[in-house]
């Protein structure tokens, strides 16, 4: 079962969710917050697998929960849940290291499907905001100094590259590539050296801006 802390100030959003969410047969609202330090006390005192946060609550918003939780290893994966108003808060989201952005209206599918990817170490954009995501990329430096453009990705890197995209996990990679899951997680350290990023979503978006995928 995947456990999920839902955290929006409005109590119907909540209520929907919890509503959908309960009609799955693998995922489970575990605990609710209204507000984002409701939200930090929940995740510190709650066994989670997976974080849904408003960008907009009252007492710290989303993006501050991510701050918040920032380096912080038993932090679980979160999916910020936006209708996207401003262009930089995509940005922000992905410098704190979100794996997924999801809007509010879509889908119970789409949205048991998103848990379900970042549940399983993957990462996940929604299409319709892909585009803002990208207008706010070059709000974001790398964290580390990348080699000279064009970036030299060999073409096993670029494919599991790929797959990242589509939201596999390594295992799930591995699975389909037939090798072992450790060699795509060389392959996943490889990539992220090459692109000057840390995790999966922030390399993600830097391949999409470089025409890799």
């Amino acid at each position: 079962m995947i456990h999920v802390l839902l955290a929006d100030d409005q109590t119907l959003v909540r209520q929907g969710i919890r509503s959908l969410l309960g009609l799955t047969p693998d995922i489970r609202v575990a605990a609710e917050a209204a507000d984002g330090d409701e939200a930090l006390a929940l995740i510190a005192s709650t066994a989670l697998n997976v974080l849904l946060l408003d960008v907009r609550m009252p007492k710290r918003t989303g993006l501050e929960v991510l701050e918040a939780l920032r380096g912080k290893p038993s932090a679980p994966p979160a999916i910020l849940l936006t209708t996207f108003d401003d262009d930089g808060v995509a940005a922000a989201g992905i410098r704190l290291g979100a794996r997924g952005f999801l809007l509010k209206d879509i889908g119970l599918e789409q949205l048991a499907e998103a848990i379900r990817v970042v549940a399983g170490g993957g990462t996940l954009i929604n299409p319709a905001v892909t585009e803002r995501v990208l207008r706010g990329l070059d709000r974001i430096k790398p964290d580390f100094p990348v080699i000279d453009a064009p970036v030299a990705l060999t073409a096993r890197e670029t494919e599991v590259l790929r797959w990242m995209a589509a939201g596999k996990s390594n295992r799930e990679i591995a699975d389909m590539l037939g090798t072992a899951e450790g060699t795509i997680k060389n392959h996943a350290s490889s990539i992220f050296g090459k692109l000057g990023v840390r995790d999966r979503t922030r390399a993600v978006l830097r391949a999409i801006e470089l025409g890799y995928i």
